[in-house]
């Protein structure tokens, strides 16, 4: 479904250009749940949002392939990379309140790619809407239509910005530290949430994290990325009970200390 091939993510600015990714290649199979791990800095976020599109700005160059579908994202034009956004993916950010309108109701921000991609009647966007809600686990989605971001918890606010990223069926949903934010039952509810739509629309997930026991939960396989580069990748299972890289055993020993002040 999702093919990386040579990414490489360069920032310019006036002191000079920072390469954040180095070429960069991976793949990742349809209905499969893939965790992107790694420290702040390691280039986990901005390849998530290289392959949604978020980083076509003048200061930015994107280089190699990103394919989806067989199409190489890098080549399209906006419009045809629109079709996509929204439509065959979808995106779940690290902090809700941030990402919410803080002036537009739940509801409609949740319908806003169906109003894009669709000519739905406002009935119609509604009651997918509602639908979407319900399936993202929010309690009385109905009520909560008309609400305010700042009128729910951090919780409902993430589901609902699931509802919103999974309104329009897509084959990928990208999440980008999807828990950080949250206590740990709250945590523990939402990569159940993720899971359980895996299960049962069969949709592919790209999990960015910086908690290698996060990708633990649902992933069965990750990429460890360190300053840019990949360091290794395989089987969670493997990654845990016998890291290669230097790095990855950093993270392995930080998951289990926390996991033992937790226990």
């Amino acid at each position: 479904m999702l093919s990386i091939q040579n990414l490489t993510i360069r920032f310019d600015d006036r002191a000079g250009v920072d390469e954040a990714v180095h070429g960069i290649s991976f793949n990742m199979a349809a209905g499969e749940i893939l965790g992107l791990v790694g420290e702040s800095g390691s280039g986990k976020t901005v390849t998530a949002r290289a392959i949604m599109g978020l980083l076509r700005r003048r200061d930015v160059t994107v280089a190699g392939r990103i394919l989806f579908h067989g199409r190489d994202l890098l080549a399209l034009g906006d419009d045809q990379l629109r079709q996509v956004q929204g439509r065959q993916m979808g995106m779940v950010f690290q902090e809700p309140m941030s990402s919410l309108n803080p002036l537009m109701k739940i509801g409609r921000q949740v319908e806003e790619a169906m109003a894009v991609h669709t000519d739905a009647s406002r009935s119609e966007r509604k009651a997918a809407a509602i639908e979407a809600m319900a399936a993202a686990e929010l309690k009385e989605p109905e009520r909560l239509y008309g609400k305010y971001p700042f009128e729910l918890s951090g919780g409902m606010r993430q589901r609902a910005m699931i509802a919103a990223a999974i309104l329009m069926n897509p084959d990928l949903l990208l999440c980008d530290e999807p828990t950080t934010a949250l206590d740990v039952t709250i945590q523990a509810q939402i990569l159940e949430l993720l899971q359980k739509l895996n299960r049962e629309t069969g949709m592919g997930i790209l999990l960015i994290s910086h908690d290698l026991q996060v990708v633990q939960k649902i992933c069965t396989r990750a990429i460890v990325m360190e300053g840019g580069y990949i360091v290794e990748e395989g089987a969670v299972s493997a990654l845990f009970s016998h890291p290669q890289a230097d790095y990855t055993k950093k993270l392995v020993a930080s998951a289990r200390g926390r996991g033992r002040r937790h226990g």
